[in-house]
């Protein structure tokens, strides 16, 4: 494995069923600039969706897994629900998010910004660890299959290695 990329797997807590698959967080990966941050993950089919930053609440997507692109500015992101972990993103920073792992921005300076996507083939839907919300959000994330690329490696990237056969 690379050894500046951080897989940190992420257990379900009762409340978001996170995944087996490992959160994968690529520190300094990327340009810091837009346009060159969407041009990578097309290449690599995870067309860019948005522009923008991290809602503040718990969520996950059951539907899709999804890649953060920071483009500008730092932020603190808690990852796999309110007793989960913190890490700190910064320009240049992309995080794999496999889908059931829950995210909320705790905080972030005035220009954080990032570039979000989803492998093509793959439609985010929001859900948000409400009662009902499971075992259907279970079921769609354990028939979602793994990405052809890894969004910032491409074709036999550490996704490749990390998340097959899990």
């Amino acid at each position: 494995m690379d050894p500046a990329i951080v897989s940190l797997l992420l257990a379900d807590d009762g409340t978001f069923p996170n995944n087996r698959r490992p959160l994968l967080l690529y520190p300094g990966a990327v340009p810091a600039e837009p346009s060159a941050l969407e041009s990578l993950f097309e290449r690599n089919g995870w067309p860019p969706a948005w522009r923008n930053g991290v809602y503040a609440y718990h969520h996950y997507h059951s539907t899709a897994h999804e890649a953060l692109g920071v483009y500008s500015g730092s932020a603190t992101i808690l990852f796999g629900g309110p007793q989960g972990l913190r890490r700190r993103v910064q320009a240049g920073d992309v995080a794999v998010i496999p889908a059931g792992v829950a995210h909320c921005c705790l905080e972030s300076n005035a220009d954080f910004r990032l570039v979000g996507a989803y492998p093509r083939g793959q439609r985010p839907d929001m859900c948000y660890g409400r009662p009902g919300e499971r075992p259907e959000a279970d079921r769609r994330i354990a028939g979602l299959g793994d990405p052809e690329q890894d969004p910032v490696q491409g074709a036999g990237g550490a996704l490749g290695r990390l998340w097959k056969g899990v």
